[in-house]
């Protein structure tokens, strides 16, 4: 009997290494010291990993890279702010949140503000996540369907949220309509469009990381010498576009949540 439970262990053991996904470095780290962790996690939710061994995969482990360095970022910024001499990384957040604050104000108009925040740190975990696949070692979590998909149903939520905040039971009315006799007709496809937002704003960031990350990799391993400097800068561009237009859906979705009726 013993034996036979070795050579069943053993069998499993090397069927979880030949079917196990491929880990990053980073990865692989997490999941040697916080394994147990992730799966006592998962089981609070009653969920369990395919792989007990490696329960954290490539796009969990970048996530954490990501949201990492924005922390990092953000405290070295906090805690060298200055008036009479900013530092460059201050310029550069006084920059990026001008941006942001401009466009939101164009967007949404008077109140915008309050979402400036929101819209700032989506667009900084959006392009960090991006620009991570540009970095020998690593691969761009937003090639991966789930964080697009993540990075959608947050902002979702959040302009709907917004929405049902700013204008109360009357932002069902969105859904209705002008005239009442409409709303059979129109609340089922307006439930639809929005929903479709979900769809549409997921596969526009997933199809293009995704396309951008195997591009730079085909051309990496066919000529790794100059020629794949030009498609990192295209990797680069293409960071830089779909964040920016992510960023300006979710504006505009959440200016059309809370709109007030004159």
């Amino acid at each position: 009997m013993c034996q036979a439970a070795i050579i069943a262990v053993r069998i499993w053991f090397f069927y979880e290494q030949a079917f196990m996904p491929e880990q990053l470095w980073i990865t692989a780290l997490l999941n040697k010291y916080f394994a147990g962790v992730a799966n006592a996690i998962l089981g609070i939710f009653h969920l369990h990993a395919p792989y007990p061994r490696a329960p954290i995969p490539n796009y969990v482990a970048l996530q954490l890279v990501v949201f990492t360095l924005i922390v990092l970022f953000f405290a070295i910024v906090r805690a060298r702010l200055s008036v009479d001499d900013p530092g460059k990384m201050q310029h550069m957040m006084e920059e990026i949140d001008s941006f942001i604050a401009k466009q939101s104000h164009e967007v949404i108009g008077h109140g915008y503000e309050r979402y400036v925040g929101y819209l700032t740190v989506l667009g900084i975990f959006i392009l960090l996540g991006c620009l991570l696949g540009v970095i020998p070692g690593f691969e761009s979590p937003t090639a991966t369907p789930a964080v697009p998909l993540g990075c959608a149903l947050v902002t979702w939520f959040y302009y709907h949220f917004q929405g049902v905040r700013s204008n109360g039971f009357a932002y069902v009315k969105n859904f209705m309509g002008p005239e009442p006799w409409l709303a059979i007709l129109l609340f089922p496809i307006e439930i639809f469009s929005h929903l479709a937002r979900i769809l549409s704003l997921t596969i526009r960031l997933y199809a293009n990381m995704f396309a951008s990350d195997l591009v730079t990799l085909v051309f990496f391993s066919l000529i790794p010498l100059a020629l794949p400097v030009v498609f990192i800068l295209l990797h680069i561009g293409v960071s830089v576009i779909q964040t920016y237009i992510f960023v300006l859906l979710a504006t505009v979705y959440i200016g059309e949540a809370v709109a007030h009726e004159h």
